[in-house]
């Protein structure tokens, strides 16, 4: 690859990568429900996203989150 072919290299692999990305989102499903209240089993705080994967395994497996989180490992904060 010479100089002058790497700029339009690079901006068709942003055009590219950028046509990949979803711009839904949507309030409702595993990312509307709170963490807060919520703890690892190591007595932590979930992050967003370990949370999110959590409820949304709980989603797939269908029946009462609660339940399915505790099953995960996750307990009530107290």
């Amino acid at each position: 690859m010479n100089a002058s072919t790497f700029p339009r290299a690079a901006a068709l692999v942003l055009l590219v990568l950028g046509g990949c990305a979803t711009t839904e989102t949507t309030t409702t499903g595993p990312a509307s429900l709170d963490s807060n209240g919520w703890l690892m089993s190591s007595g932590k705080e979930p992050t967003q996203a370990e949370f999110a994967a959590l409820a949304a395994t709980c989603e797939d497996k269908g029946g009462a989150t609660d339940s399915c989180l505790t099953k995960l490992g996750m307990r009530r904060a107290q």
